[in-house]
């Protein structure tokens, strides 16, 4: 089970922590991602992490504002997001691929684990 939280509403040059806590599953290698979706388009990676090396991986659009991060005794999974723009504003996801052997860390199929959204919204 995937639980997101730590969305809500901010003002542009704001910061927020996302949370995505993880349970119920025992796997070996594995990684975690973060998507959004903003209404009317698709949704799109914006960070991952593997769990395996601790390799992390940013969307073009978040790179140098947003942080990926784990804290393995809590088996929980951070986004910190700084800096934080209208176009940021979506429902953002936390995606499990439980082989750790994706072949594009942003492609939606790679994952077969999902929690429920969490909104983040950026007044400007």
């Amino acid at each position: 089970q995937l639980q997101a939280s730590g969305g809500g509403l901010v003002q542009a040059g704001g910061s927020l922590r996302l949370s995505c806590a993880i349970s119920g599953f025992t796997f070996d290698d594995y990684a975690v991602a973060w998507f959004r979706q903003a209404p009317g388009k698709e949704r799109e990676g914006v960070s991952c992490i593997s769990k395996t090396d601790g390799t992390t991986y940013y969307a073009d659009s978040v790179k140098g504002r947003f942080t990926i991060s784990s804290d393995n005794a809590k088996n929980t999974v951070y986004l910190q997001m700084n800096s934080l723009r209208p176009e940021d504003t979506a429902v953002y996801y936390c995606a499990v691929d439980s082989s750790d052997l994706f072949d594009s860390w942003g492609a939606q199929h790679e994952y077969d684990y999902w929690g429920q959204g969490t909104q983040v919204t950026v007044s400007s």
